[in-house]
């Protein structure tokens, strides 16, 4: 039995889950845990989560600090890069909603309207915490993975 274009997307991409992160502002706590998710104590490779090298290879962007207004434009950028279907998710406090940085001078939006000012129909999923554990970020890939399924 043949699979279709889409069931074959769809089997692919809850097989494994390729990553591409982007920094857009982070004080880098967040990102010293997205890499501790990569050490044998988390091994987040067990569900096929690898981290790539181009968002034109990636199927999840995991996005990290505040939407400065330099960096704003180039996370819309790497998410337009990224192929369907794609799922982002905004790791930390700054991500989710600027956290401390919400009324500083260099913001842009938080990282759910940048995206969603290019793609209205973007999927974000939110790991909130300053900075969050990696526990939290494994359940957030499980969830990923169950939409992908669902997609």
């Amino acid at each position: 039995m043949a699979l279709t274009t889409k069931a074959w997307t769809k089997w692919a991409l809850t097989r494994s889950l390729w990553v591409y992160h982007v920094n857009a502002g982070a004080c880098n706590n967040c990102d010293i845990e997205v890499l501790d998710l990569l050490t044998p104590r988390y091994d987040i490779e067990r569900f096929g989560m690898l981290l790539v090298g181009s968002p034109r290879h990636a199927d999840v962007l995991a996005v990290t600090g505040v939407c400065t207004r330099q960096t704003a434009p180039r996370v819309q950028e790497v998410y337009l890069q990224t192929p369907r279907p794609r799922v982002v998710l905004a790791i930390g406090s700054c991500a989710c909603g600027q956290g401390i940085f919400t009324e500083a001078y260099h913001m842009a939006r938080p990282v759910d309207e940048t995206l969603r000012a290019v793609d209205p129909d973007a999927t974000i999923l939110y790991v909130p915490g300053c900075p969050p554990k990696p526990e939290a970020m494994i359940a957030a890939v499980v969830k990923a993975i169950e939409y992908l399924k669902s997609a």
